[in-house]
């Protein structure tokens, strides 16, 4: 009788231990984390959120000289998969704009978490890469609406992936990095590009 209370003692110890670890934020590597939050809870509030301690310590880098920084969240895509950041520092004399890729994750108890990374462009990468969306966009416009959700646009920028399709009227930008495929709806991404624009002068 003790041998079966042990077993289930010791088999309520491991769920427990595994529900715990699954809920827990775990860093993976320097701009990448595991939390435990619902996939509709990723806005970009949240993203400003975890990107101020990434560009603190990944973009400017922490020591003991007191740092002043500016983080302004531009906006999210509607799929949730994507939202963009822009950020300013006169004493590092930095600028530029943040992606904050996400993706939901099920573990095997069915408990769902999120996994987020950010990628850096520093000012004028950040406007050549946005120009050259813009620009391809308006180039095959015709194209993509002839046939919408059949004709596609694909390329590649730095290391990021991008498809560009038309659905159900709707342009959507598709961008794969780092094992992440996250939607970038055309509302989004100029709303994006005027504020960083506007920002950025």
């Amino acid at each position: 009788m003790e041998k079966i209370i042990l077993k289930i003692s010791s088999i309520l110890i491991v769920i427990l231990l595994s529900f715990g670890i699954a809920n827990s934020q775990v860093a993976t590597t320097s701009n990448s984390k595991v939390i435990g939050i619902n996939a509709k809870e990723w806005s970009k509030d949240r993203a400003l959120y975890q990107a101020k301690y990434f560009l603190a310590s990944e973009v400017f880098g922490i020591t003991n000289e007191v740092i002043k920084m500016e983080i302004i969240p531009l906006a999210a895509a509607n799929s949730g998969e994507l939202t963009t950041l822009l950020y300013k520092c006169d004493q590092k004399k930095k600028e530029g704009m943040v992606l904050g890729f996400y993706s939901a994750q099920t573990n095997s108890f069915g408990l769902r978490s999120t996994e987020f990374r950010f990628k850096n462009f520093e000012k004028e990468k950040a406007i050549e890469f946005l120009f050259k969306l813009d620009q391809i966009i308006e180039e095959n416009k015709k194209y993509l609406a002839d046939d919408y959700d059949i004709n596609n646009v694909f390329f590649r920028y730095d290391d990021i992936d991008i498809l560009i399709t038309k659905d159900a009227g709707v342009i959507k930008i598709r961008l794969f990095w780092e094992g992440y495929d996250s939607t970038w709806e055309e509302t989004a991404f100029n709303r994006s590009k005027r504020r960083f624009e506007r920002k950025t002068k």
